[in-house]
């Protein structure tokens, strides 16, 4: 239907969103009717992501209803597949239901063409019009036209609304900065259905990403059959996780792919124009492999299937016997897998076994090898040569790059941070930028109390959309080499798909943008103005987004509210952006709640609970919500205890290794159980309570086990002990744990204090053996007295 009057998705921002920060997005004067050629981040209008190459707006618009066709003007079955997925994609979303005119003689039209003239000549390139006479998109191949469908269908839901929408007239010409967009999954440590993967891959597809690395064999598991090695996945794809059985660990875990479940897999991807690159790990991150065919291991001993995050020490042999095992491995894999690179892991290989066995030194020597490292280049550039030879191409993670025999067409995937990408651009090899942390979805998105399991540091959105994916110190001919960019999802701490979307999103949504767009396009407050679109189409569709970045952190001065029972509140959320609404009696904010303009000074009692909201009204973040008064400013959760000084290292853990729920989370550090309650106004404490867990010590350290501190105790299961001001200051209070073999997970702690005056930090130090169970706290309450 075509409509003549003529408005802009995006005109002036709203006064809310203006009050807070300036205005997000220049207003453009779209109503002139003008054509005027516009810079896509200036005017892009509000639902696209990631931003297109080039955008023009001009005059008029055509509204998309149920008598509009969509017409494959090719004759080809990936056209027709492309009109079907635009078509089913709205209908479940918008409940726009759109019919197929073949015969091209529809009134009102989307037509959808490939046509080898078609303006943009660059590889996965599309052009897109839209006037009040219809919308067409053109493009030189498949995977072009498929993109053009899916910014078509981002233009068709620029909010939560059902049914017809008007388009603005304007022209598209796009293509991507990056031919590698991917995205890894860990399939290894914790399994997900097809379901769940193929759900991944629409999402990945929805934003233009065109690798799936899928990490499919571990120490934790295998999860790929392999018909000649049925042990692999009758013995390797299992289990037994610590305390089977109990507190809602299963008995074992584990699960794997049949073969027809991978061909499936593939060709859903392949019809999203998603290539699914697999990863075999070798020739460490093996203990699944070796507990199935202890033969192909270096010490012939059959270890269980791991059930320790970290870096275990079962490597691969190096015998021929290995490689024809690995070979007929690979023979199968490439069987199900079309890719032109196959990933063969290579990282975290400690070279103890090798070191300790006579038949590895034996073989080095016959080789000419001095070092173990130099042989992990030998064996790695044995599989490439295999590959090569079967016409594929070898990728592995920067270690590759640590021997002299890597294929010279190998590519390297730069993890450890940037300087391994550097190392092979100057060398002559492509390179896939995936560095840690900034691209690790493992770590967390945000700090509140709320936030899932997962490593720490917080990466947050914008730290991802910030990312600099090719290095400063590369020339133009060395920045060539640069493939694109990478996310990876490590899942040892994260066991269930919610968990998996909740890491991933909105983070994709930044990383589609850095691995799309031009770099000139860069534009962080344009694209959370773009974002909202975004989240509603995640809601239609099920995806369990996170929404920390707009998260309200209500926050005090916890001391002078204790000194003066007078609170200072301040408001607000890790990406500044948005309309903070709040309420005082406990009730859920709206748009018509009071708007956070300044600090809120509250006399003792007060409840806050505060969201922040979106232009058009929608909750950009559940309400968090936060009692004020003298018990819950001298209580705090484990997780916001920083700490101690020495050791970095910190996780976000869940009761269980296993455990699918989301809360509660325990804020851990596997080298040194010690955290810091603080600096706090003692004056009237006299006890402490804290609530405490038992967690599972399930970590391979390998060589930094020699880091974890040990300490004394003085009852046979150990102490929680209370410093005062420094950890090795005056003791206030200890109090033994309990047996493991004859207590809850969790359970209390109660001690008396001594009276102190004035500010006074605590540092709460667990004395266990480090030999037996994890412990960490819940929370800790400081009081009066009991």
């Amino acid at each position: 239907m075509r409509v003549p009057a003529m408005h802009g998705m995006l005109g002036c921002l709203p006064e809310t969103l203006m009050t807070r920060r300036p205005p997000l997005v220049a207003c453009a004067c779209l109503w002139l009717g003008l054509l005027l050629p516009l810079h896509a981040a200036a005017v892009a209008p509000s639902a696209l992501i990631p931003l297109p190459a080039q955008l023009s707006m001009a005059q008029g618009r055509f509204q998309v209803d149920a008598d509009t066709r969509i017409v494959p003007a090719d004759a080809s079955a990936a056209t027709r597949g492309t009109a079907e997925y635009l078509a089913a994609l709205l209908a479940r979303t918008r409940g726009l239901r759109l019919r197929i005119d073949d015969g091209g003689k529809a009134a009102s039209a989307i037509v959808l063409q490939r046509d080898p003239q078609a303006p943009v000549a660059a590889a996965e390139g599309y052009a897109l019009s839209v006037t009040p006479q219809g919308i067409r998109i053109e493009a030189r191949d498949d995977a072009g036209l498929f993109h053009g469908a899916v910014t078509l269908y981002q233009l068709l839901t620029p909010d939560a609304k059902q049914g017809a929408v008007d388009v603005p007239a304007l022209t598209i010409r796009d293509w991507p900065r990056f031919a590698w967009r991917g995205l890894m999954l860990d399939s290894a440590r914790h399994f997900q259905s097809v379901a769940d993967v193929e759900k991944l891959i629409d999402q990945m597809a929805q934003h233009k990403l065109d690798v799936l690395h899928w990490h499919l064999t571990d120490d934790q598991g295998w999860r790929i059959q392999i018909k000649r090695y049925p042990e692999l996945t009758k013995i390797g794809a299992w289990r037994t996780p610590p305390d089977a059985g109990h507190d809602g660990e299963p008995k074992r875990y584990g699960g794997f792919y049949t073969q027809a479940q991978i061909r499936q897999v593939v060709a859903y991807a392949a019809a999203r124009h998603v290539t699914i690159v697999p990863e075999l790990d070798m020739p460490g991150h093996a203990q699944a492999a070796v507990a199935s065919y202890p033969r192909i291991g270096v010490t012939g001993r059959r270890p269980q299937v791991s059930v320790d995050s970290g870096i275990n020490p079962w490597l691969y042999n190096v015998d021929d016997d290995t490689f024809t095992f690995i070979d007929n491995v690979l023979d199968e894999v490439m069987a199900l897998f079309p890719s032109k690179y196959i990933h063969v892991g290579g990282d975290e290989a400690i070279k103890d076994q090798w070191q300790a066995s006579p038949t590895v030194q034996a073989k080095m020597r016959a080789l000419g090898i001095t070092s173990e490292d130099a042989l992990q280049g030998w064996f790695i550039g044995r599989i490439g040569r295999y590959l090569e030879k079967h016409g594929r191409k070898l990728i592995g993670w920067d270690e590759i790059l640590e021997g002299d025999n890597l294929p010279a067409d190998a590519t390297v995937m730069s993890w450890r941070g940037i300087d391994g990408g550097i190392k092979a651009a100057l060398l002559g090899h492509d390179v896939v930028m995936s560095p840690s942390p900034g691209l690790y979805f493992d770590h967390v998105q945000g700090d509140l109390a709320d936030e899932y399991a997962g490593r720490l540091g917080v990466e947050s959105l914008q730290d991802v959309y910030d990312l600099q994916v090719v290095p400063d110190v590369l020339n133009a001919t060395q920045a060539k080499h640069v493939l694109g960019v990478q996310a990876n999802v490590w899942t040892e701490h994260i066991p269930s798909m919610a968990h998996v979307e909740h890491m991933v999103f909105p983070r994709l949504d930044a990383l589609a943008e850095l691995a799309w767009s031009p770099a000139a396009r860069h534009d962080w407050p344009g694209f959370l103005a773009r974002l909202p679109a975004q989240l509603a189409r995640y809601r239609a569709q099920h995806v369990n987004y996170a929404d920390s970045a707009f998260a309200v952190d209500i926050a005090t001065d916890r001391n002078v509210a204790l000194a003066t029972g007078k609170a200072t509140v301040t408001l607000s959320d890790q990406a500044g952006f948005g309309a903070i609404h709040y309420t005082l009696d406990g009730s859920a904010p709206t748009p018509a709640s009071p708007r956070y303009d300044a600090p809120l000074n509250l006399a003792l009692p007060a409840t806050v609970r505060a969201a922040s909201f979106a232009a058009d009204g929608s909750a950009l973040a559940a309400s968090r919500q936060r009692t004020l008064d003298r018990a819950s400013l001298l209580s705090l959760p484990g997780t916001a205890l920083a700490n101690c000084p020495g050791s970095d290292f910190r996780l976000r853990v869940q009761p269980m290794p296993d455990a699918t729920s989301t809360q509660p989370v325990y804020a851990v550090n596997v080298f040194d159980s010690c955290q810091l309650f603080p600096p706090t106004l003692m004056d009237g404490v006299q006890a402490i309570h804290v609530d405490a867990v038992r967690l599972v010590r399930n970590y391979a350290l390998a060589h930094e086990q020699k880091l974890v501190v040990s300490r004394p105790h003085a009852t046979p299961f150990g102490e929680l002990v209370v410093h005062a001001d420094r950890c090795d200051g005056t003791v206030l209070a200890s109090m033994p744990l309990p047996d493991p073999a004859h207590s809850q997970r969790q359970f209390k702690l109660d001690a008396k204090l001594p009276a102190q005056a004035g500010e006074h930090t605590l540092c709460l130090v667990y004395t266990a053996p480090i030999d037996g169970p994890l412990y960490a706290l819940g929370r800790v309450s400081l009081e009066a007295g009991r």
